[in-house]
């Protein structure tokens, strides 16, 4: 079966005054059409009213030749555009009831970026010079493109720490589905262990930020210490807290990458908890090290490896007891503290906590394979309930 995967390669860049310049002032005009665009389709929604794409586009014509925003004409028009398309997106997500309301960008807070098609660049002997500039960018090529493949779309950003990307789209035929295995494995996530695989396997969790907690705590205190402001020394400050949560925000991606790609490649069917991360974080002792494990990121990127590769992932039901339940007998304990890591049944085995968790999530996974009835979304059985709600009884001896 051959499949068109459109992939992203994102390499970092150091362009030179006028180049950054340049850019600094492509992001200030899309932030800025974005939200004059979003004030008048904000306004029309109050007046009961939907303004398209094509009225904002026209909307943009108009503003280029006002005084006020004349400068507008001074950068490319193709992000001005994209600009307006990724609103419409959103406002699309929003009636779809996929999202929330789009809101404003900030100059302070917004990711600061661009978006180029084909008509706004040129990408020849592997160099790539974006509109209104006259020299190539000097990008660093940490592994190449698809051979005979050109980009179609090209995004420039800077992250916080002031680092400097461009990511370019284009088509990728080596992501083809891999050989058929039989393999099938269940995923508990956890703090201890970052995973806990239902073969036994527990797999360390880094803990990135408990790493440079340290050296964050200290660049902290100095950025407090700092009057209010848009001073120099305060920007320095900022500068240093950014890189180095840039630093561990790198190190969980890698990590994480490399556990996905692993997951993929060696199973067939991958069965993992759809856990609410946004509600788990509301508890305050854990929050941290919640967010640290990146449980969200993990599943994001398995999801879509499995897609590429030809894999299912199947996510069981939140409620499912996976923890509290004895994968040898089925019977489900009353409560089961956190502080309890091995556990004895009255069957008489002893489970560790996250090892019988993995062995119940599996299980659970393949019903929902066997039975056709899926945690998400929820699909019924031939009696009316869900696999993996079905209360478990005791097996006869």
């Amino acid at each position: 079966m051959s499949t068109h995967v459109k992939r992203a390669f994102k390499y970092r860049f150091y362009p030179t005054d006028v180049q950054a310049a340049e850019l600094s002032r492509t992001f200030g005009c899309v932030r800025k059409v974005y939200n004059l665009a979003l004030a008048a389709r904000t306004e029309a929604w109050a007046r009961q009213e939907r303004v398209s794409y094509h009225q904002t586009s026209a909307m943009l014509t108009a503003w280029k030749k006002t005084e006020e925003l004349a400068y507008l004409n001074e950068v490319s028009s193709v992000p001005l555009q994209q600009a307006l398309r990724h609103l419409q997106t959103a406002f699309t997500h929003f009636f779809g009831k996929r999202a929330r309301y789009p809101r404003f960008k900030s100059r302070k807070k917004s990711r600061r970026s661009a978006e180029y098609t084909s008509s706004a660049f040129r990408f020849r002997d592997g160099k790539l010079t974006l509109a209104k500039m006259t020299e190539p960018l000097d990008i660093v090529w940490s592994r190449p493109l698809p051979e005979g493949m050109a980009p179609s779309t090209v995004t420039v950003s800077q992250d916080s720490a002031g680092r400097w990307f461009v990511s370019l789209l284009c088509e990728d035929p080596s992501v083809k589905p891999l050989p058929a295995t039989g393999q099938a494995v269940g995923v508990d996530v956890g703090l201890d262990h970052l995973l806990t695989l239902s073969t036994g396997e527990k797999i360390t969790n880094p803990r990135h930020e408990r790493r440079d907690r340290t050296r964050l705590a200290k660049a902290q205190r100095n950025l407090a210490r700092k009057a209010r402001g848009d001073g120099a020394n305060r920007r320095k400050a900022r500068l240093k807290v950014a890189k180095i949560y840039a630093r561990i925000a790198d190190r969980r991606r890698d990590t994480l990458h490399k556990l996905t790609t692993r997951l993929v490649r060696e199973n067939q069917t991958i069965v993992i908890e759809d856990l609410t991360v946004r509600n788990m974080v509301k508890n305050r002792k854990l929050a941290r090290a919640i967010s640290d494990a990146a449980w969200r990121e993990f599943r994001s990127m398995l999801e879509y490896k499995a897609q590429w590769y030809g894999r299912e992932v199947i996510a069981v039901d939140r409620w499912f007891p996976s923890s509290k339940l004895c994968s040898a007998c089925n019977t489900v304990r009353d409560t089961m503290p956190l502080n309890v890591r091995t556990w004895t049944c009255d069957c008489g085995v002893t489970h560790d906590r996250d090892v019988n968790a993995a062995h119940n999530l599996l299980a659970a996974g393949l019903a929902v394979t066997v039975c056709g009835a899926g945690a998400r979304p929820q699909r019924s059985t031939p009696d009316g309930q869900s696999a993996t709600k079905q209360k478990p009884s005791r097996r006869e001896p």
